[in-house]
């Protein structure tokens, strides 16, 4: 299904192998572990209302009702569109808080996956997993997305959106150094590398909003389905 938005043509670049993602590359400003950063609750959203409709509407295009769906690396909005039917929507994220008080989630963890990438859940158990304008803060994405790939059930969604905002301390080195384009590519090739991942394409989801409005894309994937 394609994605709404005007449709980017990845890749035109690529970094081609997973070698060439070197652990510089994920350094950080701020090295304190996340949990000092994150520990009092933002209940704020970090993008404006035309980029959360955006991606609502890739998430009610992309992901089929009555799916189960991991929003990783959640917060207190996971900006699930309205009257679109899901059996259940957990969060996994670093504020119990930020967590407790999003409307749209069914349960949550609290979990780290920069100290400890391996998520806490079985394989295959989700339909879809989401990761909403925080992408920019893994350190380990490759195990991450592997992680990832392990608890989807084959033909599973994957939905990794962003807009050009940040923490600037807390992203990594090649996402602040990177275009919005090369942070599609990026993305795109962190798909790659986690491997079984196949159908990576992505978006430019609001380009009659931006400018002046957040600019939001998204590359979305699927789990290969069982030989």
């Amino acid at each position: 299904m394609p994605v709404p938005g005007a449709r980017l043509n990845y890749p035109l670049w690529r970094l081609t192998t997973e070698s060439r993602l070197t652990p510089d590359y994920f350094q950080r400003e701020d090295e304190e572990d996340d949990s000092f950063f994150y520990e009092s609750p933002r209940l704020v959203v970090h993008i404006d209302e035309r980029a959360i409709a955006a991606v609502s509407q890739c998430f009610k295009d992309q992901i089929p009702e009555n799916s189960e769906v991991l929003d990783l690396m959640s917060s207190w909005r996971s900006h699930w569109p309205a009257g679109h039917a899901k059996k259940r929507l957990v969060g996994l994220g670093l504020n119990e808080v930020e967590l407790r008080e999003n409307p749209d989630l069914d349960g949550y963890v609290v979990h780290n996956v920069n100290n400890n990438p391996v998520l806490p859940f079985e394989d295959e158990s989700f339909d879809a997993v989401v990761i909403t304008v925080s992408a920019q803060y893994l350190t380990k994405p490759i195990e991450t997305f592997q992680q990832v790939n392990r608890i989807l059930r084959p033909g599973g969604v994957f939905i990794v959106s962003f807009s050009n905002r940040m923490f600037g301390t807390k992203a990594v080195l090649i996402w602040r150094n990177s275009t919005d384009r090369g942070r599609v590519d990026l993305v795109g090739t962190y798909m790659e590398a986690a491997e079984n991942f196949e159908d990576i394409h992505a978006a430019f989801l609001n380009p009659e909003d931006s400018p002046p409005g957040d600019p939001m894309f998204a590359v979305v994937s699927r789990k290969a389905q069982a030989s």
